[in-house]
């Protein structure tokens, strides 16, 4: 019940927003895909104040093992590239 009240917490101040900015819901595309960015960039910023907090360092390794899959989601393994090999439905038929 708690998710679902914060869900709708949050929902309110973005419409209060969108209502600030004279923007209408559902926003242009480009308005959307813009906030969706912003809302993922903005769920990393907990996790490396609390890093920064905690006297630990920021690397470049961390950010992008903790931050970049959730941010741009599993990006294609260069190996299987290289390998030569298909993902299966890839390929020509048998």
């Amino acid at each position: 019940m708690k998710l679902y009240l914060a869900s709708l917490g949050a929902g309110l101040l973005v419409g209060v927003i969108y209502s600030l900015l004279d923007l209408r819901s559902p926003a242009p595309p480009v308005v959307a895909l813009i906030g969706l960015l912003g809302i993922l960039a903005g769920e990393q910023i907990v996790p490396i104040a609390k890093r920064v907090v905690a006297g630990e360092r920021l690397s470049l390794g961390w950010l992008q093992r903790e931050c970049g899959e959730h941010v741009f989601g599993a990006l294609p393994a260069r190996a299987a590239a290289k390998d030569g090999g298909s993902q299966p439905g890839e390929g020509s038929p048998s």
